[in-house]
């Protein structure tokens, strides 16, 4: 069940010349863009939509589309539970970079001494990869995680629990990779080193370190449960036509790492506080962003994205700016976000489908909904 990465796309605001005089064109506020932008999301086939965005002023905007139940028809709640997929990876850089702020751990030490004997076979050598290179996804290892392509494999797969061992012996078994490839395998290792630097499971340091403090009471470890909190949207997944399946239940195939729900109002604040300064000391904070280029079908994907600790840079064209991120996607639930450089504007979109046949439009369209969101003239009012 691989983390999805898309493409952003960068709407321009234009100008009107009239007879020599430069005219505006008026912009929707922020608030009815907002809808609009969750609409054609749903347009687009999307079951349910919910999005909420806040503004310099703390201000809030929610917006929502579509249905959390196609059987029911009963509406998209915006504090509506969703899971958090690979979003969680910047909760975990966030625990490694405070612990190496305390000198319990470095980000050049190296995966063999944390893991001992852990990394090996095939060319993969844990001596020669540092905690630096598993954050920024330069460590060469390959992916090689269970996961479904139909919906008989879904219903095959839904309850089987996998262990960290089990899925770092599995990425093992291939050759590495050279240069920036994304590696969900080497967030489990990271988990694992937390887990001895720390003495306890990176889960429990995630919630005393980042969630208590900032008071994210709706940011939960699930684990193992195949369920979310109430309320939520269902979660589908569209294999093709004749073929969405309700996907909502089942467990994450990394569980320790990616078994995390939250909601738009949380995700949100965590940007926020940690783009503004509130989570790391400067210096981690700049080691965070000291970013890489993509490569191969990410850069397709993120055309200009960069990634750097656990954090996706990615461009805003329509403001000549950029935009820190990190998107989740699993099991029926994508959610786009970002948060400007100060921290002071931020949004969130979750879907509760993934549409296979429309992936791309999908994705486009919801980065265009973070575009114009985060560069508005006053957004997050209205």
């Amino acid at each position: 069940m691989t983390s999805r990465k898309r493409l952003a796309v960068a709407l321009a605001t234009a100008a009107l010349l009239v007879s020599g005089v430069t005219t505006a064109v008026a912009q929707p506020a922020p608030a009815e863009q907002l809808r609009k932008d969750t609409e054609a999301l749903h347009a687009l086939g999307v079951s349910g939509v919910q999005a909420r965005m806040i503004g310099p002023d703390g201000r809030q905007s929610v917006a929502t589309s579509g249905t959390a139940d196609l059987k029911t028809g009963r509406p998209v709640s915006p504090d509506g539970y969703f899971r958090m997929a690979s979003t969680s990876k910047t909760l975990v850089a966030v625990v490694v970079l405070q612990l190496e702020a305390e000198g319990r751990l470095s980000l050049d030490d190296t995966v063999e001494h944390w893991l001992p004997g852990v990394v090996r076979g095939n060319g993969n050598d844990g001596s020669r990869i540092t905690l630096r290179r598993l954050l920024q996804h330069t460590s060469g290892i390959q992916d090689d995680l269970p996961g479904y392509t139909t919906p008989a494999e879904y219903y095959q797969q839904r309850y089987q629990v996998h262990g960290s061992g089990e899925l770092v012996a599995r990425a093992m078994a291939h050759a590495p990779v050279v240069g920036w490839a994304y590696s969900n395998t080497g967030y489990v290792l990271l988990d694992m080193v937390v887990q001895k630097a720390a003495g306890r499971p990176a889960h429990q340091e995630i919630t005393d370190r980042v969630l208590r403090p900032l008071g994210l009471d709706r940011t939960r470890w699930t684990g193992t449960s195949p369920t979310l909190p109430r309320p939520h949207a269902r979660a589908y997944e569209f294999f093709g036509p004749g073929a969405r399946v309700d996907v909502t239940e089942q467990i994450p195939v990394d569980h320790e790492n990616l078994g995390w729900v939250t909601t738009t109002r949380d995700e949100n604040l965590f940007f926020r506080a940690l783009l503004s300064g509130r989570l790391l000391p400067a210096r981690q904070m700049a080691e965070m962003k000291d970013t890489v280029d993509v490569t191969g079908l990410a850069q397709e994907l993120w055309p200009g994205g960069k990634y750097g600790l656990g954090l996706v840079q990615r461009p805003l064209k329509s403001c000549n700016s950029s935009y820190w991120s990190h998107e989740g996607g699993d099991g029926g639930y994508i959610t786009l976000n970002g948060v400007t450089e100060d921290g002071t504007r931020s949004v969130v979109v979750s879907m509760s489908e993934a549409r296979r046949d429309r992936m791309m439009e999908q994705e486009e369209a919801a980065s265009a909904l973070i575009e114009h969101a985060l560069c508005g003239a006053h957004a997050g009012a209205g």
